[in-house]
């Protein structure tokens, strides 16, 4: 049975569609079967994985709101071994819509039901808010792997991050748990980076990647060409980082 990742942060610009989309391919280039969920209205890991979003007549809109199955909203990707259940600006209404209806929570949890066993991993990429379709993902995750700038609001934004998966697992998830931390757009030299990575190892001491991902100029530019950077640059900074940070998370999930 698949394990399901959200990968969340509520603050935006700290590298989450990066992570998902690029642990994604990593996972799915060493033959495990990944199923990326997105479920941000931006729509930035369904471009990022080649789908264009403008053209997308099912969504993970419809699979919240409506009675289509993930069988009808997924699409098969040209990357080894992942699919994807894509999203575009319609979502941006869902979290209005979806307080007005029963089981508003436990929505995406009941779709992903539906294909669970067909993957070693799914990943659902959140979007930069603790709204409702957050909530939704933290639902039906079984961890929450979070990217972190390095930087001064990095520990605030941690913060309320916690309070709000403690409120999900009273209410409507006791299982979840922290899949890790990992640091984002890392840059060693700054003296901030390195107090905002001694305060996360106090406040998390076992739950923080070794790997780090730096400041890559080819990590910004593969989303352009739609695609992940193990495809657009192998031999990249940013591509090695998700290599190493795949086979770390892999250790992880192997205890």
């Amino acid at each position: 049975m698949g394990k399901i990742i959200a990968v969340a942060n509520q603050k935006g610009g700290v590298g989450k569609t990066t992570t998902a989309v690029n642990l994604t391919a990593a996972l799915g280039a060493r033959g495990y079967r990944v199923l990326l969920v997105d479920v941000d209205p931006q729509g930035n890991s369904t471009s990022g994985l080649g789908i264009n979003k403008r053209d997308l007549h099912q969504s993970t809109y419809e699979l919240l709101l409506s009675s289509l199955t993930p069988e009808q909203v997924l699409r098969h990707t040209e990357f080894k071994n992942v699919d994807l259940l894509p999203s575009n600006i319609a979502l941006a209404g869902a979290e209005i819509e979806l307080v007005e209806l029963e089981n508003r929570a436990t929505r995406l949890k009941g779709a992903l039901l539906r294909v669970r066993e067909q993957y070693d991993f799914i990943l659902i990429d959140c979007p930069p808010s603790l709204g409702i379709i957050t909530i939704n993902a933290l639902t039906a995750c079984d961890t929450v792997l979070i990217p972190i700038q390095c930087e001064y609001y990095a520990l605030e934004g941690l913060s309320q991050l916690m309070i709000t998966l403690r409120q999900v697992k009273r209410l409507y998830n006791p299982k979840i748990e922290i899949e890790g931390v990992l640091l984002t757009m890392y840059d060693g030299r700054l003296n901030l980076t390195t107090q905002v990575v001694e305060e996360l190892k106090k406040a998390l001491p076992q739950k923080i990647y070794h790997t780090v991902i730096p400041r890559n100029v080819r990590l910004s530019e593969a989303p352009s060409y739609g695609q992940p950077v193990l495809y657009y640059d192998r031999g990249s900074r940013g591509c090695q980082a998700y290599e190493e940070l795949a086979e770390e998370f892999l250790q992880r999930n192997r205890r």
